[in-house]
């Protein structure tokens, strides 16, 4: 079997394992499932085939799903209430709160309580469900203490409609302060091959305190996959059109860089995309990446991840040739960058 074809597709394959990232008690699938592409950024949103999705990866242990109020917005938690609709209880969901909304056009950050208590009931009421698994701060709002935030989390976790808190894109700093409050459970931010910011400060807080690590855009947004393609080329409804990793001379030097990937998914018979993810499940049990798709083919293939055994030369070939400062350009537009690491 070729790199490109990747490992076979099974319908009938095992559940794939489960891990306890951090020191909660919280048990999800080794691999979760992140909902934002089946609404909003990447291509065109196909409800029905996103159901599918959803209800395969149930079929195959994949039960942690990644949800927010600002995908979409609110459509993304809705379309996941409906597909777990009598399935409540055989999944983990995580949404987030964190912005202002005038309709549907998304304003100022906005963490406090009352915003807070008012948005969780709306996720409630979108999701179908009587309570929250994961709820994360989507970024960190300067104009509130993160131990206001903290607080008011932990008395939602009292009242039951909330079972644990998490922070996205939190520093270290931050991480701390909350963690004095109220236990966070996951701290969720991107971190893959592609992006390693996280490794000389914060995945070391985060570890100190039992926090587990909930990795975003695992796939590096296709460049790992070998499927990505220049900014222009995508269409103006999807991010990578705009984002700056995907531009001109930046384009060329990380897809070049990028190419070892695939080289190692030959030597495995796996897909680029098998490889990137095993390598994030190896960095430790206490890492949980999320990668998305509306896709039951790619979500498939994502599962596969769990059985690529990489060894000591892959990890040297694979740390080698994506280093932190191996990727050009900022992962996000400057005009958003600064809301990340607060």
């Amino acid at each position: 079997m070729s790199g490109s074809e990747g490992r076979a597709l099974d319908l009938n394959a095992s559940l794939i394992p489960r891990r306890r990232p951090g020191s909660v008690g919280l048990e999800v699938s080794a691999l979760g499932l992140g909902c934002m592409g089946m609404s909003q950024t990447y291509g065109v949103p196909d409800d029905r085939e996103s159901i599918a999705t959803i209800h395969r990866a149930l079929e195959r242990g994949c039960f942690f799903f990644d949800t927010a109020e600002a995908y979409g917005p609110f459509v993304n938690e809705e379309l996941l209430g409906r597909a777990l609709r009598g399935r409540r209880d055989e999944a983990v969901i995580a949404t987030k709160f964190g912005w202002e909304y005038e309709g549907t056009r998304r304003g100022e950050l906005n963490s406090k309580p009352e915003h807070i208590r008012q948005v969780v009931d709306e996720c409630l009421e979108r999701l179908e469900t009587d309570r929250i698994d994961v709820l994360y701060q989507h970024r960190v709002d300067l104009e509130v203490p993160i131990e206001e935030v903290a607080g008011t989390v932990g008395e939602l976790i009292q009242e039951g409609k909330v079972l644990h808190f998490g922070l996205s894109e939190a520093g270290a700093g931050t991480i701390a302060r909350a963690h004095e409050v109220c236990p966070v459970a996951l701290l969720q931010t991107e971190y893959s091959l592609w992006e390693r910011h996280i490794e000389q400060e914060i995945l070391p807080a985060v570890r100190e305190r039992g926090i587990g690590l909930v990795a975003y855009s695992p796939l590096g947004r296709g460049f790992l996959t070998g499927t990505a393609l220049p900014a222009a080329e995508y269409p103006e409804s999807d991010y990578r059109r705009y984002d700056p990793r995907f531009q001109g001379d930046n384009f060329t030097a990380n897809s070049a860089a990028a190419s070892v990937v695939r080289e190692v998914a030959t030597k495995h018979g796996a897909t680029p995309a098998q490889i990137a993810l095993a390598w994030l499940l190896h960095r430790g049990e206490d890492i949980v990446p999320i990668p998305g798709t509306k896709r039951r083919v790619t979500l498939e293939e994502n599962l596969a991840a769990v059985d690529v055994a990489l060894d000591a030369e892959d990890h040297q070939r694979l740390d080698e040739a994506l280093p932190p400062e191996a990727v050009a350009g900022t992962r996000y537009p400057e005009a958003v960058m600064h809301m990340n690491g607060r």
